[in-house]
Formats: structure tokens, sequence, C-alpha cells
């Protein structure tokens, strides 16, 4: 029967074709072994506000960051003024913070984007801690302050191009010149390495040895260039760095850097930050996959009603348990001062490798939808990528734990 109505529009029908908006970035706390109650008032309070922070200011841009290969400089000194870029170390002025507060601090940053955790990761954890470790009374009393609050940005020059997971045959030199020094070189991959501050640079001296230097980046002969072309941690600008005859003072060379082991001491204590990052990564292409299963309707019912999409999520999830049992476990070790380089090899080989085989689950569990930046899970399963390199790849870690177990070295 006709519609009497003149000129009436028929009614709309909707077809079932237009998908709806996925909220995938709600936290879920996943602790199914309880391994983080009884988390102190302060340690509570460093994890909520990194997480705050993520929420509020990071997941409403980092899509478009990364889409761009920009890099929001503009929340280094919001993650100082919040007072999330020290990664445990002591700065005058500023309260105390317990490893485990500032291992929470990194999961959070990188549950919320990769290039973010590694700005903390940068700024506080190598930069920061190699001034503090091995620096003067006066280079701390006049760097700590102004990184820890990130208005003096910091980057952590150690990797050459030639000279990456052997960087302790590192070529770039440092010649005495009167009471100066004169560094001549290339470094690459160097976060925050062309945005100004300054660069904690290590170079081989007259004697052979690795030594470490505070490197301002406006020092003439310094030039930096940031790398293009990246499809991991978009959005943080990394540098390949020429040092053209760089000359500075005797009060920019770090006295305690003598040799190698000080530059590896750096880098073991920062390796268990690194897994942590890696358990970021992990609860987030978690909590996406659970979040998309809840809500995607696929044969007239949700996919979380399937029983192999809950078989997949169970795995992840016992994944996620056994990385967070081990890492807490790790981090009460180290401290009570106790952890050894090959414990700390342990937590960045299993977390890294965890949260890679996390990812490519997740993504596969979102189907085409899992490639979308919107959707979360492509921009941590490319990020993963890179922290699964960084500061000692899995290779790396594996003869250092391979040593541990079997006494000999197969290093070449």
């Amino acid at each position: 029967m006709s519609d009497p109505r003149p000129n009436a529009r028929p009614e709309r029908v909707s077809l079932g074709t237009a998908e709806p908006e996925y909220d995938l970035w709600q936290p879920l706390d996943p602790d199914q072994a309880g391994v983080f109650t009884g988390l102190s008032a302060d340690e509570q309070s460093y994890r909520d506000r990194a997480r705050a922070f993520v929420q509020d200011e990071v997941r409403p841009i980092i899509d478009d960051y990364w889409n761009r290969a920009d890099y929001p400089v503009h929340l280094i000194p919001r993650l100082g003024e919040l007072d999330l870029l020290r990664d445990g170390i002591d700065v005058p002025g500023f309260p105390e913070q317990s490893l485990l507060a500032a291992c929470l601090v990194t999961m959070e940053l990188s549950r919320g984007d990769g290039s973010i955790g590694t700005v903390g990761g940068v700024q506080g954890g190598l930069a920061l801690r190699s001034i503090a470790m091995h620096g003067s009374e006066e280079q701390r009393a006049k760097y700590l302050e102004p990184m820890a609050l990130g208005t003096l940005p910091g980057s952590f020059a150690l990797t050459e191009p030639t000279h990456g997971s052997d960087s302790v045959s590192l070529e770039t030199r440092a010649v005495s010149d009167g009471d100066d020094y004169v560094i001549s070189g290339h470094k690459k991959w160097i976060g925050n390495g062309s945005i100004g501050g300054v660069t904690i640079t290590w170079a081989r001296g007259d004697d052979g040895q690795v030594q470490g230097f505070i490197v301002p980046q406006d020092t003439p002969g310094y030039r930096a260039t940031t790398i293009e072309g990246k499809l991991s941690l978009r959005a943080i600008w990394q540098a390949l760095i020429e040092y053209d005859g760089v000359r500075v003072g005797p009060e920019l060379k770090l006295p305690g850097a003598r040799s190698f082991r000080d530059t590896s001491s750096v880098l073991q204590a920062t390796r268990l930050g690194v897994a942590w990052a890696g358990l970021g990564h992990a609860t987030a292409v978690y909590e996406t996959a659970v979040a998309y299963a809840k809500q995607r309707v696929q044969f007239g019912r949700p996919l979380a009603a399937s029983s192999i999409v809950q078989n997949r999520l169970a795995e992840m999830l016992s994944q996620l348990t056994s990385l967070q049992t081990l890492l807490v476990q790790l981090t009460r070790v180290e401290a009570a001062g106790e952890l050894t380089g090959p414990s700390a090899s342990l937590g960045k080989y299993t977390s890294t490798r965890t949260a890679r085989s996390m990812a490519a689950n997740a993504r596969d569990l979102l189907g085409g939808n899992g490639i979308l930046l919107q959707n979360r899970v492509a921009r941590h399963f490319a990020d993963i990528e890179a922290l699964h390199t960084y500061e000692g790849t899995e290779t790396v870690q594996a003869l250092i734990l391979g040593r541990e177990i079997t006494g000999l070295s197969a290093f070449a």
C-alpha cells in the first residue's frame, strides 16, 4: 500500500553495514596472580599518575604524531613536571622513588606508546643515570635537576653505524689536546640526539679505554641528522651524529667513566627497565584484544563468545601473568642489590619475546582492523620490534644466558 503523505521519504532501514566505534584503551589491570597487591601509596601514586598522563595526554595525539613521524617534544617537560622522568634516580629536591615505582612508570608509559616510553628510558634511564653514576659533584649539581624536570633534553650516544651489538668495539675517538678533548667519529640511533640539550658521548681515549663526555648539542662540529623512514618508534626522533673535531673541556668529562665496564654498568641498570617497557606493550595488546573481542560482533555474536577466541585470550593472560611475576621478582632482587647481569638479561630476553608473541596474537585476533593505527595494536606491534633490538638484542641476551648456563663463552 502506498504512503498517503505527499513526497514522503521511505523509512530508513539499517542494513547493519556501519561499523561501530571501538573503545580499546580502557585499563583492565590484569593481575591474575596478585603480584601488584601490596603496592605502597607512593608506588600506586606514580602508577596512577603515569596512567592518567597516558590516558589524558598521550591517547588523544599519539596516532597523529606516530603517523607523521613527528615528535611531541612538548611532553618532555610535562613528564618532568609529573616526576615521571627519573627512573628511580635520586635527585636533590625530588622525593624518594622506589625501584618498583620507577618500573611501574616505565610500564604505564610504554602501555601508552613505545616512543613515549623510550623518552623516559633515554632521558632518565640512560642520560641522567650516566651523570648520576659517573659524574662529578659539580656535574650532578648542574645537570641532574634540569634533566629530571625535562627542561634539558638528554641523549646517550654509544651505538655507531658499524658497531651495534659489538659496541665494546666502538671507534669514536676522544684525543686529548692540552686540557681539552677533541672527539671525532659517528653515532647512530641516538634518541634525542637532534633536539638540543646534551649528549652523553662514549668515545675511546688516549689510553684505548672507553670514556664518557657530556657534549652540548650546540658545540661546533656536532652535526645530528634525524633518521627518517622508520617503521617503529615513529614518535621519537633518533639521530645519526657526526663528531667533526668536537672540542670539550675537562669539566665535561665524566670522571667515573674510565672503561667500557663503566658504560656497561649504566646499561645493566636500565636493562630491567626495558623489560618493564615490554610488559607495558604486552599489557596494551592484551587489553586491546579483550576489549575488541567483547565489542566486535561476527556471526551474530561477540567474538568473545567463540571458544577459539577465549583460548587465545587465556593464552595471552597466561603469558602476561608469567611475565608480571618474573619482573616483579627480579625487581625485588635488584632493589636488594643482588641482581646479576644474566638475571637482567633473562628479564629483557623473556619480556620482549613475550610481548612480540602477544602482539602477533592480538593483531591476528583483530583481523583486518588489526593493522589500523586507530585500533592500537599495530603501533605497539611495530614498536616492540625496536624494543626487542635495542639495549642488547635477543641474540646478545641469549649469549649472556648461555655463558651463565654452560660456563663457556660463545661471543666472537
